[in-house]
């Protein structure tokens, strides 16, 4: 005899990533739905890690994350954003930024508290609301350029309003924030009980000349807010879930609260081969010209299409429009390339709450040249 069990999430099934990835297995199509990389982790990194189990470091990590590593991580702060951190109190080693950005949100949010998040958003950052009990506000956000109206965003601000979560570099929009964006989002939470929620898992893939607005540059507003980061994005090991926060004592207290119950500690040996890999920068800095190339890479190769190139400024991400190509709906669309034409991306309407069509998909482009010729090649011939 089966339980009664009241569902948490009744409207989730399964992710938009699994589904297209399974078909892209199923059909043997080229994988540029799901966001990782098909070449190799630095062998320079395996190495240390291969290196730090041998050494035994094989037992659990402190609570908030090895010291070495969160020793590294300030001077990287302190070094691309000329912010001083503490490493003691103010920096908390996690699971992965998925991990970060669940436990932040369970830390702060109650029930009937309200949540504001910008659409198209990652697709976690509703569910860990709802599972909270807090209610989700959206504001909606479109192509071409997907620009905030900050006006909109102060218009939706109530007494109830407990959290605004942002993310620049914007997955899957590849459009980043300004200044002038940091600088709205400060005005308009100054003097309220707003915590920010600031995504930054691609802080060092951003393009075009651009400088990441990290929250970490804006002293008055890193006081009220918490910056998610991930290693395995930044050093192409997104199977290790490896990440960190960073955010004033005040709240990392609350956090970590939250953390040792939800993880604990986070893989020891990773953490200090981590560490080690940190005192060399240039194993970060040369990331923005590493993707921007594989990104124009395959914008040059797809130029002479039908699709529409949204300009992708950070993340590795590329929106494409198909608009002049079929009238059919995103799923529909992505689903249907996969089958007959053998490539898989995920449709941008998943990233919104109603599953507003635009007729745009997203395409992850951290892959071979290979790779990205071949998927250049079918899409030229649509």
């Amino acid at each position: 005899m089966k339980i009664t069990a009241t569902s948490k999430l009744p409207q989730t099934g399964t992710s938009i990533f699994a589904v297209m990835s399974g078909l892209a297995n199923q059909y043997g199509a080229i994988n540029l739905s799901q966001g990782f990389p098909d070449f190799p982790v630095s062998r320079e990194l395996i190495s240390l890690v291969n290196q730090y189990m041998l050494a035994e470091k094989n037992q659990y990590a402190p609570m908030p994350g090895v010291p070495e590593l969160r020793e590294q991580i300030a001077i990287k702060i302190k070094y691309l954003y000329d912010k001083k951190i503490n490493p003691d109190n103010e920096i908390t080693i996690t699971a992965g930024a998925t991990q970060a950005l669940f436990t932040a949100i369970t830390a702060f949010v109650n029930k009937g508290d309200e949540v504001i998040i910008f659409e198209p958003a990652y697709d976690s950052y509703d569910p860990a609301i709802k599972i909270n009990g807090g209610i989700t506000r959206y504001i909606q956000l479109k192509k071409p350029d997907f620009k905030i109206d900050w006006n909109a965003v102060k218009n939706k601000i109530n007494s109830k309003t407990k959290m605004i979560i942002i993310n620049t570099p914007n997955n899957p929009g590849g459009f980043v924030f300004d200044r002038q964006d940091m600088l709205n989002l400060n005005e308009i939470t100054k003097g309220t009980d707003i915590v920010v929620i600031s995504d930054e898992v691609y802080e060092h893939i951003i393009f075009d000349g651009l400088t990441h607005q990290s929250i970490l540059r804006f002293d008055e507003l890193f006081q009220r807010s918490i910056a998610v980061y991930s290693f395995g994005k930044t050093f192409h090991a997104t199977g290790w879930k490896t990440g960190y926060v960073v955010a004033p004592e005040y709240l990392m207290k609350e956090f970590r609260k939250i953390h040792q119950f939800n993880v604990f500690s986070v893989n020891t040996p990773i953490q200090y081969a981590l560490a080690e890999y940190l005192k060399n920068p240039e194993n970060y800095l040369n990331l923005p010209e590493f993707y921007q190339q594989k990104r124009d890479i395959f914008v040059k190769a797809i130029q002479n299409s039908k699709f529409k190139i949204i300009p992708s400024h950070g993340t590795y991400f590329q929106l494409l429009d198909y608009s002049a190509i079929s009238d059919k709906q995103e799923f529909d669309f992505a689903v249907w390339m996969t089958q007959e034409k053998g490539l898989a991306s995920i449709p941008v309407s998943s990233f919104y709450h109603d599953k507003y069509n635009q007729q745009i998909l997203r395409f992850a482009f951290p892959k071979q040249e290979e790779t990205l010729l071949k998927a250049a090649k079918i899409l030229n011939s649509l």
